[in-house]
C-alpha cells in the first residue's frame, strides 16, 4: 500500500483516514441541507427555483449561500418551472370590433 501511495503522491495516513470515513463533513452538511430543500421545492408544486428555496431556508434560520442551494438542486435535477402555458381553447372576454373586409370590394367601371 505504501508503494501505491508513493506513486499517487498521497500520504499513507491520508489514505487510511479517507478509508475510515470516505464522506467529508461538507458532504454530511449537504445531505442535511438537501433534506430541507426537498420539502420546500415539493411544497411549491416543483415551481420554485434556487432563489426562492434559499429564501425559505433563510426563513428557517439556515445560513448557506444561494450558490450552494443551486448546486444541490442541480445535483438532483430539480429546476424551477419557467413560464406557464395557457390551456388551448376559448378564454372568455368580449370579442373585439372587427373592421369590414374591403380588400375584395369590386367597383364597377364608370360609363363614359
Amino acid at each position: 500500500m505504501r508503494r501505491l501511495c508513493e506513486v499517487l503522491e498521497v500520504h499513507p495516513s491520508g489514505y487510511y483516514a479517507w478509508r475510515r470515513n470516505p464522506h467529508s463533513q461538507r458532504h454530511h452538511e449537504d445531505q442535511r441541507l438537501l433534506a430541507l430543500v426537498e420539502p420546500s421545492w415539493v411544497d411549491s408544486g416543483r415551481v420554485y427555483g434556487y432563489r426562492k428555496v434559499h429564501h425559505d431556508l433563510c426563513d428557517l434560520g439556515e445560513s448557506c449561500s444561494r450558490h450552494r442551494v443551486a448546486r444541490l438542486m442541480r445535483s438532483r435535477g430539480w429546476r424551477a418551472q419557467v413560464g406557464y402555458r395557457r390551456r388551448p381553447g376559448f378564454h372568455g372576454g368580449i370579442p373585439h370590433n372587427v373592421a369590414a373586409n374591403i380588400l375584395y370590394a369590386v367597383h364597377l367601371p364608370h360609363n363614359c
